[in-house]
């Protein structure tokens, strides 16, 4: 039996995920436990639906709705809801969080808990701006007291002129991307191990540049250098553009009169392990440390954050604090001259 069992663990170790799996044959592939699989799977199918409603948003100069049953909600209420009742009928859930309802809620299943953002940018949805959905899977029934990385799985849905699932998961390598079909299957179209040096950047927060010199050299530091600004002002699509291009540098800092709007557990930690898992870095809180080894203390905490490849996030740390012991290995300019 023992035998039986370490052939099988063997086997799935060999099995990588190939370009044109299906999301379910990925799963398989990356994970042993079913449970992973099934809430992954089940985030996947409510991403579908709420690619739908936001695609048939009826948009107005104050908010975008559409239906719900018989309601009529703002979108990113009705993605809000459409996430919580998938989750509560996964059977894999035990908690879960949103931006928009902090406390967390007993789903009733056992496995997981999920924090989650249901619409990253529903404030430019109106645009027709790329938006998404963000979140993190931790193992057990709580979500404070845990870091970035615990988590078991990472996701962010982008929901633009393509709609793509990519997604994380702790014990297998890579960041993964996933696109919707026609027939409403996810199929793998890339897989992302390395993030390499390349002048693109998308600074959030601008303002604080008024009164954080140390960001205002920063960003002059990307404007001297002729950095190309690639800025929507969502940072699903800011910042999943590091991870398709496989280049560049987000940034949203925090200064005297700029508050930190920036949630850990709901945004900066799952978004952080996609970016790490793709090869990159981030550094989080103030502070020459990873986004995934900042504590939750409370469900709603904000923060400040940058994520890129690991020379941009040493030059971010370099700037802002000065110095990066952890990135002390990294030439002082790697960064490509395109």
């Amino acid at each position: 039996r023992a035998a039986r069992v370490s052939g099988r663990a063997a086997a799935r170790a060999m099995a990588r995920a190939e370009v044109g799996d299906t999301l379910e044959e990925f799963l398989v592939k990356a994970t042993p436990d079913p449970k992973l699989r099934q809430l992954m799977t089940s985030m996947g199918e409510a991403g579908r639906t709420i690619a739908f409603k936001v695609k048939t948003a009826s948009c107005g100069k104050t908010a975008c709705v559409n239906s719900f049953g018989d309601e009529q909600l703002a979108v990113d209420l009705l993605a809000d809801k459409i996430l919580f009742e998938t989750l509560r009928y996964s059977g894999v859930c035990k908690l879960a969080c949103s931006e928009e309802v902090p406390e967390p809620l007993d789903m009733g299943g056992e496995g997981f808990s999920v924090a989650f953002d249901p619409l990253d940018g529903s404030s430019i949805v109106d645009t027709n701006f790329s938006v998404g959905t963000i979140f993190g899977v931790w193992p057990g029934d709580k979500l404070t007291g845990i870091t970035g990385r615990d988590q078991a799985g990472s996701a962010m849905i982008v929901y633009g002129p393509r709609t793509v699932y990519c997604l994380a998961l702790k014990d297998y390598p890579g960041c993964h991307e996933f696109l919707l079909q026609d027939d409403g299957k996810w199929v793998h179209v890339k897989e992302t191990t390395s993030i390499e040096e390349g002048k693109m950047f998308s600074p959030g927060n601008l303002r604080a540049t008024m009164d954080n010199p140390e960001y205002a050299k920063l960003v002059n530091y990307w404007i001297d250098n002729q950095y190309t600004l690639r800025y929507t002002g969502g940072m699903v699509p800011d910042v999943f553009q590091i991870i398709v291009k496989e280049k560049g540098v987000f940034s949203n800092v925090i200064s005297p009169s700029t508050k930190a709007k920036l949630r850990l557990l709901f945004e900066v930690a799952p978004l952080a392990l996609l970016v790490e898992k793709a090869g990159g870095a981030s550094s989080c809180d103030g502070k020459c440390v990873s986004g995934l080894d900042v504590e939750v203390a409370q469900h709603d905490q904000r923060t400040q954050i940058c994520y890129g490849s690991v020379g941009e996030v040493k030059r971010f740390e370099e700037y802002l604090y000065g110095g990066s012991p952890r990135f002390a290995g990294v030439a002082s300019d790697v960064t490509a001259t395109a």
